[in-house]
């Protein structure tokens, strides 16, 4: 494979570097905590101040549907190339449905585990 090959993914790994430099350099500059702002250590709600603590607690049942939903979420995330590419995986006779099919059933049993555990009942 020749270096000019890797050259779009060389281009796209930069840009993404110089953007989340910029993203975080304006932050620092910029944002609530840098040196010239005056309102240091309150909570930005659209310019309303406020009201109450700052820091209110949640329970753990929303980061255990965030997390849920992250790991289901993947699953779309690996799925949908997948499905762009399986003409190509048929065009060269490579068995691709065994895998995919297992891995989704893997998928299946954590969701059955979950809803047998209980992870997605509110009341609880």
């Amino acid at each position: 494979m020749t270096p000019s090959a890797y050259l779009p993914f060389l281009i796209q790994a930069i840009l993404a570097a110089v953007i989340t430099g910029g993203v975080i350099a304006a932050s620092h500059l910029f944002g609530q905590r840098s040196k010239q702002s005056k309102i240091k250590d309150s909570a930005y709600e659209c310019g309303v101040p406020a009201e109450g603590l700052v820091h209110t607690r949640f329970s753990v049942k929303f980061y255990l549907t965030a997390l849920l939903f992250m790991l289901f979420d993947l699953e779309v995330v690996i799925l949908i190339p997948w499905t762009f590419i399986y003409r190509e995986f048929l065009a060269n006779h490579i068995a691709i449905l065994g895998p995919i099919l297992f891995f989704i059933g893997v998928l299946i049993l954590g969701l059955v585990y979950e809803v047998k555990k209980g992870a997605l009942q509110w009341e609880k």
